[in-house]
């Protein structure tokens, strides 16, 4: 009887388990629900930045890397998902919402997964999938690299070898010989079909590693945890590639290829691997043929010595001896040559010489380490720099990750919190001190720095070498405490935290959250950077408790969704960076933090503007642009003295006025009789740099431009009244239209006649565009334009309308200005200009035609004027000229058939790149069948069977132009 008591309460048991979990799912639903929406919410302000993001950074050869694209597409599903859930629910009953409970938990996670894989830091656009990369690097003039080079690359041919070790000590050319290799393989295109470059740092593991060669594929692997199913997506990619040269540069432990998944390179598959090493023992235990990179002789080194220091230097005989020893101690090492060089460049006193030369012996007294060695002899340019703020400069950039890519106007910025540069009257005039200081710098081979075309933005970066050196100027007293990018999961322990710390940079780890006791006692910290921890959700209140002196708080791209209280008692606290933290809302009082100078919580959820911001008197820069922030009170932005704004909240124009020191604007605005309002009350009294946005959700943060005004959903025609009409600022530089459908020229567009210093017009999604202009309009922004842009105008059927009976003849200065003809998603257009418009695009240096349906012909003949009627440059000559264009890119025009048509030739003799790709159709090019082709042609890029399909004239311009070519795989 017991037995049976007890079989029924356990069964019992099992049913109350489930029926429990039922009941308290159907009670807890709503709440599930309203959870879920807060979580879809913010997944969807992210997508919106991601998607603001592509379309600033998608320009002509670009594309979208194939994890944001991955990304939106599961985001949309993710939406789609949650609509029929939450419909299940609310006609659901009892049962049914209880199942669904548990349904709509699983959801609130994945939506919180998907929400963190959402951040890009590296951007969302990557450049057109290529063979590979060009690597800018600098000649090789020394003998011994070119042997090395040859000796490398007959290696790489070598059907017999196929693993390449390059080793040798930091900074003897490893590099930059192995970038010259990757050049040399797209150059000669017969040998391999691609090459993938990807840079290891120090600090990389397997997942890392893998990490690095993923993002290279354009593969997502980010959701997968575990290293084997990382390796078997990177497998699979890498098998679908034939005769490819995989580089891994600077590789500092030996991986087993299966582990990281790259295919053994085989005779069968044609694949390479090469590598860079310090050490001969990663070659080994890689299995390569090593090749060892060799010092210089004392012939080169003097060489390049010269080379980098100026051979006027030799003007006065007592140098020359001063210049051997020099060279001698820096021990033909080209990196400390290189880097020495720079430091003397432009001395002539032979004074300074000799005092240089002793500077140098003193600094390499220490042991007779090479590693040692090589970072006294950098450390000797660092001394050399004689200015303090030069060499705090230098330093700061180490707070960074190796090998990152800086961009020059975050820097720039961050030193002027640092009061780095300092004293300055204006923003504009400290900027221009920061770009003269890394100029600087780089002029001495201390920083690197380049344009990122797809960025469009000036960037630096430090060898790693140069920043060892760096660390271990900035290690001792005042301490830094850098462990950048180093993969961390919980910040240091407080015995890390020396009570001499000066600064701290623990950005982009996997810090996901600060114990509750930790308060480092650091009374002399001033700068901490915690930024780029995309997991840290929150901060205890007792962290800061000891950072009195703390000058420098960066906490942007974490997941907190409040600041502790202590914030408000950092007196000494001059900027705090909060830019996107999109869960942050809620800030404590600000009124103690009366020396901060800069404000930046862009992007976060913050809805009101934090108490006692009325009391930073000194406050130059503030960052308010979040949708969740609807008004600013009028007692706030009088009492300010600020150099920068940005907002996309509503505030009252008068209050803008009383800004007599904005130097930059940065302001979304709903309203198109706002933004005539505030047009017309500051008439020429606006901000030197501006960015206005009606419509719009979002800052853009890069321009080419520094007065841009965009447009969308607004009715600029000048048909509405008068008192409606947009009033453009005269000043503009860059206007763009989207989804501005009442218009269908722009020169209907009555206020571009005001806009005088208009130089770049982007028109996007506006379905009344039928062409950009009319033959009758005589405007003078006709003159101006330097670029015109034409993005998805389904109706667009030409440049421009040649209206009935009207002539095309047009003054000579029409165009004058134009740079730049980029169509783009246009499916409606068949020809894009005629031999008429031609003669006026004398300046024409950019065309770029993309993803155009219908287009047939590119330069097409008038359909009612004979050619030898065409007057202009061209007029009364046997040929039409473009003489200035560099650069055409003819992209998937599956109806394209002829690229120019006349019997007239056209002359091209400036041409540098062209881009050609799914033209199927296109059987000529008819400007490069001549027999004088352009000379300063450099780059074909074309798919090889469509270029052996051509039909050729002259076949020895064919002959000429192939090594040319670069094959799009």
């Amino acid at each position: 009887m017991e037995g049976a008591v007890g079989a029924i309460v356990e069964l019992l048991k099992l049913i109350a388990a489930p029926l429990g979990k039922c009941v308290k799912d159907h009670r807890g639903v709503k709440e599930y629900v309203k959870t879920l929406d807060e979580n879809l919410e913010r997944l969807n302000c992210r997508k919106e930045d991601v998607e603001a993001k592509k379309r600033a950074e998608l320009v002509p050869k670009t594309k979208l890397k194939k994890e944001v694209e991955l990304w939106l597409a599961k985001t949309q599903k993710i939406n789609e998902e949650i609509t029929i859930i939450k419909q299940k629910v609310e006609k659901g009953n009892y049962l049914c919402r209880a199942r669904l409970g548990s349904t709509v938990l699983e959801k609130i996670q994945e939506v919180e997964a998907h929400y963190q894989r959402g951040v890009f830091l590296d951007g969302v656009v990557e450049v057109d999938t290529q063979p590979g990369d060009i690597l800018p690097t600098t000649a090789l003039v020394e003998k011994t690299s070119e042997r090395k080079l040859e000796e490398i690359w007959t290696s790489l041919l070598d059907d017999e070898v196929r693993k390449i070790g390059v080793y040798g000590m930091g900074g003897i050319g490893k590099t930059t010989i192995v970038k010259h290799i990757n050049n040399r393989i797209l150059e000669k295109k017969d040998n391999f079909e691609n090459v993938i470059w990807v840079t290891v740092s120090k600090a990389s593991d397997v997942i890392k590693l893998q990490d690095a060669i993923a993002c290279k594929l354009d593969l997502d692997i980010s959701k997968y945890d575990d290293e084997t199913t990382r390796a078997s997506k990177i497998y699979t990619s890498l098998s679908e590639k034939k005769r490819y040269v995989l580089i891994l540069d600077d590789l500092w432990e030996v991986y087993r290829l299966e582990d990281v998944g790259i295919p053994e390179p085989t005779s069968t598959n044609g694949c390479k691997l090469v590598l860079t090493t310090r050490s001969l023992n990663v070659c080994r235990g890689m299995n390569c043929k090593s090749i060892r990179m060799e010092l210089l002789t004392e012939e080169e080194a003097k060489m390049l010595f010269m080379d980098r220091v100026g051979h006027d230097v030799l003007g006065t005989p007592e140098v020359e001896p001063i210049v051997n020893e020099i060279v001698e101690e820096c021990g033909r090492l080209p990196l400390a040559i290189i880097t020495i060089a720079g430091g003397l460049k432009g001395v002539t006193d032979y004074r300074e010489w000799r005092t240089a030369l002793q500077e140098l012996k003193s600094s390499m007294k220490g042991p007779n380490d090479s590693g040692n060695r090589i970072l006294e002899q950098l450390q000797f340019s660092y001394n050399r720099l004689n200015d303090k703020k030069l060499q705090d400069c230098l330093l700061y950039c180490a707070l960074y990750p190796e090998d990152y890519e800086i961009p020059r106007d975050e820097l720039i910025q961050h030193l002027i919190d640092e009061r780095i540069i300092e004293g300055m009257k204006t923003r504009q005039v400290e900027f221009e001190k920061g770009h003269s200081m890394l100029n600087k710098l780089e002029n001495v081979c201390l920083l690197e720095g380049w344009l990122s075309e797809y960025k469009r933005t000036y960037l630096v970066k430090m060898h790693d070498l140069i920043r060892s050196m760096a660390l271990q100027i900035a290690s001792v007293n005042p301490g830094y405490l850098i462990e950048a990018g180093a993969g961390l999961e919980e910040i240091p322990d407080e015995e890390n935290w020396a009570e001499d710390l000066a600064r701290v940079s623990l950005m982009s780890n996997k810090i996901s959250c600060i114990s509750s006791g930790v308060s480092p006692r650091c009374p002399r910290l001033s700068t901490l950077w915690l930024n780029n921890n995309i997991l840290l959700t929150s901060i205890p209140d007792c962290f800061f408790v000891h950072m009195n002196a703390l000058s420098v708080l960066n906490l942007s791209y974490t997941d907190i969704e409040y600041l502790p209280e202590s914030i408000s008692e950092l007196v000494n606290l001059t900027a705090l960076l909060l830019k996107k933290c999109w869960r942050l809302n809620k800030l404590p009082s600000l009124a103690n933090l009366k020396a901060l100078r800069r404000l930046d919580f862009c992007d976060t959820k913050i809805s009101q503007v934090p108490q006692g911001t009325e009391m930073l008197v000194n406050l130059r820069y503030l960052n308010l642009s979040t949708k969740y922030l609807e008004i600013i009170p009028g007692s706030i932005l009088p009492k300010l003295s600020l150099q920068f704004l940005e907002l996309q909240a509503k505030v009252k124009v008068e209050e803008l006025a009383t800004l007599r020191k904005l130097e930059t604007l940065n302001w979304i605005l709903y309203d198109i009789n706002l933004f005539n309002s505030y047009v017309k009350l500051l008439g020429k009294r606006r901000p030197s740099n501006y960015v206005l946005m009606v419509g719009f959700n979002i800052i853009y943060d890069e321009f080419q431009y520094n007065k841009i005004v965009f447009l969308k959903n607004c009715n600029v025609n000048e048909s509405i009244p008068e008192e409606y009409r947009l009033l453009l600022p005269e000043d503009v530089e860059f206007l763009r239209f989207e989804e501005c459908h009442d218009v269908k020229s722009l020169c209907e567009v009555s206020s571009l006649k005001n806009a005088i210093g208009l130089k770049a017009c982007s028109i996007f999604n506006c379905a009344g565009i039928e062409h950009v202009l009319t033959s009758s309009c005589t405007d003078p922004l006709l003159q101006r334009l330097e670029s015109i842009c034409l993005f998805y105008l389904k109706n667009l059927c030409g440049l421009v309308l040649k209206e009935r009976g009207a002539s095309f003849l047009r003054p000579p200065q029409t165009f004058s200005s134009l740079r730049e003809i980029s169509v783009t998603y246009c499916p409606n257009i068949k020809k894009l200009f005629t031999l008429s418009l031609l003669v006026y695009l004398q300046n024409l240096e950019k065309l770029y035609v993309s993803r155009c349906e219908q287009m047939v012909e590119i330069i097409a003949p008038d359909e009612d004027e004979e050619e030898d009627q065409i007057q202009g440059e061209s007029g009364g000559s046997s040929k039409f000229y473009l003489p200035k264009l560099k650069i055409l890119k003819l992209w998937l025009l599956p109806e394209l058939e002829i690229l120019y048509n006349s019997r007239k030739a056209l002359v091209v003799d400036s041409l540098q790149e062209i881009y050609i790709f799914q033209c199927l159709n296109v059987r000529r090019i008819p400007f490069l069948d001549v027999e004088l082709h352009p000379r300063s042609l450099e780059k074909i890029y074309v798919k090889k069977e469509w270029w052996e399909s051509l039909e050729w004239d002259h076949l020895e311009a064919r002959n000429y132009l192939q090594p040319f070519c670069i094959w799009i795989s």
